[in-house]
Parts: structure tokens; sequence; C-alpha cells
């Protein structure tokens, strides 16, 4: 039996943004120019809000935290699974500081969506 499930985990399409070795999954992201500063949009399905965390230094954003599996428990077997569970983490580098900008911050069915507001114009 054994056998037979890493044959199936095998024969699993590859999460284009999971590196395994390190334990994190890396959301897909939209960054926008705006007027005043910059629109970020991070998919984040089935993390709780409680659960995200939000840095800037310098000219780099951090989004990060983790999406927990709340169906699993030791009488659950699965049949599939594609949906990663764990710590995640985006990094966006921006071509000016974006340090100190004012952050307004709207997370609504599984999408975070950030304005940074910024006195500083960049191209």
């Amino acid at each position: 039996m054994a056998r037979s499930i890493e044959r199936y985990l095998r024969m699993m399409p590859k999460t284009s943004g999971l590196r395994c070795s390190e334990n994190f999954w890396y959301p897909a992201a939209d960054v926008y120019k705006a007027r005043g500063g910059w629109v970020v949009k991070v998919e984040l399905a089935g993390v709780e809000p409680d659960e995200l965390e939000v840095e800037i230094t310098g000219d780099t954003l951090r989004v990060g935290g983790v999406r927990r599996d709340e169906a699993v428990s030791e009488t659950i077997s699965y049949h599939q699974l594609e949906i990663t569970y764990s710590r995640f983490e985006k990094t966006i580098r921006f071509p000016c500081p974006v340090e100190g900008a004012l952050v307004e911050r709207r997370y609504k069915d599984g999408l975070l969506v950030l304005y940074l507001r910024s006195p500083e114009e960049c191209d």
C-alpha cells in the first residue's frame, strides 16, 4: 500500500507556487501602479484574516501567514490532496522605496487588497 501511495503522489501535478524544501507556498499576486501609490492583490483563499502578516521594509513588501486545514482529523483518510496547507510568503520588490507608505487593507473572499499610498512618486 505504501508504494501505491508514493506512486499516486508522484503522479499528482506539481504546484508551481510551492517549494517543498522550504515548507512554504507562494500565493499569486497582481501589482498595479496607481496615482499616489500602488495596489497589490494577493490570492489567499482559505486564510483567516488574523493569520496575515504585512511588513514593508525599504522597497520590499512581505505578506506572510498560514493556511490551516480545519477539516483534518484522525478519523479522516484522504482520497486527493492538491491544496497546500502551511506557512506562506509573498515578497514583492518595488522600483522605489515604499517604507512609510500609508497602507489600506481590504480582505474579502480570499483576496487581500493592499493600497500603498506614498507621497514619493517613482516609475
